[in-house]
Formats: C-alpha cells, sequence, structure tokens
C-alpha cells in the first residue's frame, strides 16, 4: 500500500531532521522545503497528502502560502507548527484554510498523532466551491459567474482568486500588500491600477449601483473589502 506523502516545510534545519526521521519511521514518504517559494513550488508540481508548515519562512511566510492555496482551491491538509502561539495567530491561522495549528516547542508524539488524525480525515475540508449574494453567483472552480443581471461570465485565474481572497475574508480590510502576496505571489508587483481596476469590474458585474457601492468597498489609503 502506498504511504502517505508528506511536505515538510521549516527552515530550521536541525528540527527539520528531528521531524523528518520520526515521520520517516512511521513510514511516510517525507519531502522537505526551507524556504516559502520552495514550498509553493514544490506543493504546485506535486501531489502531497499533509503539508507541515512553519510560519516564519524567508521569501514567504506560511500564512500567506496557506492563505495562496486555498485561493487556489488546492485544499491539502495544513498542519502548522510554528512559535507563532498567540490566539490571536492560532485564530488567523485557522481561519485562512489551516486544518490544526501546533505551537513550538511540541511533544514529538503529539505531532505524529495529529498527522494520523489528518490523514484520516475527509480531504474535502475547506472546499468552497460556489457562493452567491444578491442574485449573484461565483463558481470558484469552473471561474464561471453570474451578474446582478443575470448574465454570465468566465473569468481569469487571477479575478477568481482575488474574489475569493475578499468574500473569505468577510468584512475583512484586506491591505494592497496582502492581495498582491496571496494573488499574484511574492515576486510579482502588478501596478496599484491593476487591483483598482479589478474592484471597478467586480462592482459593474455585481452592484446594483456601481457608483455607491455596498459590497466590493474601497478603505482609502489601506485596501478593500467585501461586505455581505
Amino acid at each position: 500500500m502506498q504511504q502517505a506523502s508528506i511536505l515538510l516545510v521549516d527552515d530550521e534545519e536541525s528540527l527539520l531532521d528531528i521531524i523528518q526521521l520520526n515521520l520517516e519511521l512511521e513510514g511516510y514518504t517525507v519531502h522537505t522545503a526551507i524556504t516559502g517559494s520552495q514550498a509553493l513550488s514544490e506543493i504546485r508540481r506535486r501531489k502531497f497528502d499533509l503539508v507541515l508548515l512553519d510560519v516564519m519562512l524567508p521569501e514567504v511566510d506560511g500564512f500567506t502560502i496557506c492563505q495562496t492555496l486555498r485561493l487556489e482551491n488546492n485544499n491539502v491538509p495544513i498542519l502548522f507548527i510554528t512559535a507563532k502561539n498567540s490566539s490571536e495567530d492560532r485564530v488567523f491561522g485557522l481561519k485562512i484554510g489551516a486544518d490544526d495549528y501546533l505551537a513550538k516547542p511540541f511533544d514529538l508524539e503529539e505531532l505524529l498523532l495529529r498527522v494520523q488524525l489528518l490523514l484520516k480525515r475527509n480531504k474535502s475540508f475547506g472546499n468552497t466551491s460556489e457562493y452567491e449574494f444578491d442574485g449573484c453567483k461565483i463558481n470558484f472552480t469552473s471561474y464561471e459567474v453570474q451578474d446582478v443581471k443575470g448574465q454570465r461570465h468566465t473569468l481569469s485565474k487571477t479575478e477568481i482568486m482575488f474574489l475569493k481572497l475578499l468574500i473569505e475574508r468577510k468584512n475583512e480590510v484586506i491591505s494592497r500588500d496582502q492581495i498582491i502576496d496571496s494573488v499574484w505571489g511574492y515576486n510579482s508587483y502588478p501596478n496599484t491600477r491593476t487591483i483598482d481596476n479589478l474592484i471597478v469590474d467586480f462592482r459593474k458585474m455585481f452592484e446594483q449601483d456601481p457608483k455607491n457601492p455596498k459590497h466590493f468597498i474601497s478603505v482609502r489609503g489601506v485596501g478593500y473589502k467585501y461586505s455581505a
């Protein structure tokens, strides 16, 4: 029987070696990454059954990785293992799509048990494929939307990811930097007008009165938010 494949992401190499050894002793196939960009590359080019993810990583932090994967409809189970152990960090990590959160330092037996339990769970958790509001419909899998007039459109991957980010963080103001990191990626630098223009397009599609929006709101000097 094929063993579960796990990606272990941590820039503390001594800890990474210890966890990898213990996972392999349990019979798992383990791949490793020590930077955020390396982790994203690995996840996008091969299928994993579980990702063990540190938060404080070089290049791309773990929170951004998690959020980006969920926006891409990648529902691989994610277990954060991190020294960021405040209640705010835990809530945020789970809110953006992680399946579990374990603070450092931790007991290896507890980690192995959590890994075992996560691998047994249904992998469809957190899969939000459709969303409806005010007669509008969005399908995050097919990229198809129905606008406020009942007309259908097929959006780009970037447009769908941006919509999903706003909707999943309903009523929260999201900064331009967070939007760029999560939707375009850490090594991309879209013109600020690009984001503004997408918001304008969303208002034209989904607002009854685009000039007086109630769903897609600009917060001057900060960013944007979606309000239901």
